[in-house]
């Protein structure tokens, strides 16, 4: 075969059908060989030449979503037609509505059932991105559109259960038990002058997570290609 004069678009070819694959069947349950299947064109080679193993493959799925979460984050932060309080709305729409993140959430959700990733993902929902909130949060005081006592504490707050508390893996429901969740969510944010989700995007987180909720995991062991693995987001 001859040499890829552009092995990013390989690279990012691998990560695709592995994502779509990883959604699918779930981590545990896609082969190297399942990848190759899917691309048609490539040996099993051409994948080692660019990922060590299907650990390393999601991982770096893992890494470019993550980068595309704090582009976006960036972005919004930097909007001048937005106030403080509308750009935390619409932060969270676009992560929400993305569908390629959620695809990447059902790929690795067996990943925060090991325990060293299980601790590098409650250090992001309790340190990191409570850090980036409050930044949006301390925008919104500035500019009026957020009256509050308790800007650290709803960072927190916000940031810990729009994660931890809609993950199957933590506290599983159907959509309507999902929604319910969401609606006390967004009650407390109201009672700390923090209105962060609208009627409709109680609706949209309710969608959001009831499609990663609804995802079989048929094997809940970690792959034997090794133990440790990206914080998922």
């Amino acid at each position: 075969m001859a040499r890829n004069a552009h092995p990013e678009v390989t690279r990012h070819r691998i990560l695709d059908a592995a994502q779509k694959l990883f959604a699918a069947k779930g981590y545990e349950n896609t082969s190297i060989q399942d990848i190759i299947n899917e691309l048609g064109d490539l040996s099993k080679g051409a994948i080692y030449h660019h990922f060590k193993s299907k650990l390393d493959i999601l991982d770096a799925i893992s890494d470019e979503d993550n980068k595309k979460s704090y582009a976006q984050y960036n972005a919004f932060l930097e909007r001048e037609d937005l106030n403080g309080l509308q750009k935390i709305r619409e932060l969270y729409l676009s992560t929400i509505n993305d569908s390629e993140h959620i695809e990447r959430l059902k790929g690795a959700l067996f990943t925060v059932d090991d325990p060293q990733n299980l601790a590098e993902s409650i250090g992001m929902w309790t340190h990191t991105l409570p850090g980036d909130l409050r930044t949006l949060i301390d925008c919104g005081i500035e500019d009026g559109s957020i009256i509050t006592d308790y800007p650290q504490e709803a960072a927190e707050l916000i940031s810990l259960l729009m994660n931890m508390w809609f993950m199957p893996n933590f506290y599983p429901g159907t959509r309507s038990v999902l929604r319910h969740r969401a609606q006390c969510l967004a009650t407390i944010c109201v009672s700390i002058g923090v209105p962060v989700l609208t009627n409709d995007m109680i609706d949209q987180l309710a969608d959001f997570y009831s499609q990663i909720q609804s995802h079989d995991r048929a094997d809940d062991t970690i792959s034997d290609e090794g133990n440790k693995t990206k914080k998922t987001k």
